[in-house]
């Protein structure tokens, strides 16, 4: 038995990796074949294409990809002609996906969608695509479920899979040794995101807030979570650490993120935080037209309030960033403790361990009624 599994971009293909190795476990005679980069491919799964050359952010620079996604698109629709695919499960990658998923409904194909498009900020005219074309929603977040079920989709909320990952650190200290920085003195971490893009916009921003925290505080230390060493021009004042994001939130006393799965990351990790972002100005004046929601940090939705500043497009100034993130340094000062009670409260409604589990579960679910 065949099931075709989608993911589009990293920590989409963590996530999926994470449920086929939940869906092998229980019944190993399963096949897996799809699209994803590494993960997938290391959980077993055959690749019919590679996922990191069609990774994009925003809307303007999607463009470029569409031809890149057609091919792939028509490829999959040839697959699900095949007869043998019996379930497809997809995660997150909205744009692309629901494309799939009218293609495998179209196929008479049952769709697990995991981790859910974002249709409650904006886009809500993909709930009836979503009503039409999927089977059932695995959605990660805790508000989502009602949402869902209240316009007709079928929608479980099945916990938060960073809730599995993240494991704070018991000693600050000792993270910071093992990044080679001293351990008794405070560290900002930085943390620009992975794609280009996102770093070519955001880390000179970053860079010249840390430098301006410096100033006023010598003594602490800057680690910024790379993923290639090149593309951080003047970072010689601080620790680049390369594909070690969990080892440099544990080490950090505050951080200056990048929205997304970032700001809940640093808040598992118990660290308070600023959260920045930055985009093409055409593609931040259509999201900013289009977005619903008062917040863009999952910290701050998930609380329901702000929890963590947030600076965005031209407000993401290195001034700005750095008096947002000083009062976060100090250990007793009222900012900082009133994130870190939010954060408490964050990481209670998210939830217990097992997303993937559950989502599995689900799947199962979905195989046996066929």
């Amino acid at each position: 038995m065949t099931i075709f599994v989608s993911a589009g971009e990293p920590s989409g293909d963590l996530h999926a990796a994470a449920l086929v190795t939940e869906l092998a476990r229980v019944d190993p005679g399963l096949r897996f074949e799809g699209f994803g980069g590494p993960a997938l491919e290391a959980a077993g799964v055959k690749l019919m294409e590679r996922m990191e050359q069609l990774t994009v952010i925003g809307l303007v620079e999607s463009v470029a990809k569409v031809p890149a996604h057609y091919r792939l698109l028509q490829a999959m629709k040839r697959r699900f002609a095949a007869g043998d695919v019996k379930l497809v499960i997809l995660v997150d990658y909205p744009g692309f996906h629901l494309r799939v998923a009218a293609a495998a409904r179209a196929a008479g194909l049952p769709v697990l969608y995991y981790i859910a498009p974002t249709a409650w900020a904006w886009h809500e005219s993909r709930v009836r695509r979503l009503r039409r074309d999927v089977a059932h929603l695995a959605v990660i977040l805790p508000f989502e479920e009602e949402f869902f079920r209240a316009r007709g989709v079928a929608a479980t909320y099945v916990g938060n899979p960073l809730v599995d990952s993240v494991r704070p650190a018991a000693d600050r200290g000792v993270a910071r040794r093992a990044l080679g920085m001293d351990h008794d003195r405070p560290v900002l971490g930085l943390f620009p995101g992975s794609r280009a893009q996102e770093i070519r916009r955001l880390w000179p921003p970053f860079r010249e807030a840390a430098a301006l925290v410096r100033r006023q505080r010598p003594e602490v230390q800057v680690v910024v979570a790379a993923v290639a060493a090149g593309r951080y021009p003047g970072a010689e004042q601080v620790r680049l650490v390369e594909g070690r994001a969990a080892e440099c939130f544990a080490a950090c006393d505050a951080a200056i993120c990048k929205s997304g799965t970032t700001t809940l990351e640093a808040a598992l990790h118990g660290v308070p935080q600023v959260i920045a972002y930055r985009l093409h100005p055409l593609s931040f004046a259509i999201a900013r037209a289009l977005v619903r929601t008062r917040w863009v940090g999952l910290v701050n939705l998930i609380a329901g309030r702000e929890v963590a500043p947030e600076l965005l497009q031209g407000a993401a100034r290195p001034d700005a960033l750095a008096e947002s993130v000083l009062p976060l340094l100090a250990p007793d000062s009222p900012a900082r403790r009133g994130q870190l009670e939010a954060i408490e409260e964050v990481r209670r409604l998210l939830g217990p361990p097992g997303a993937a589990r559950r989502a599995a579960q689900l799947a199962s679910s979905l195989l046996g009624s066929r």
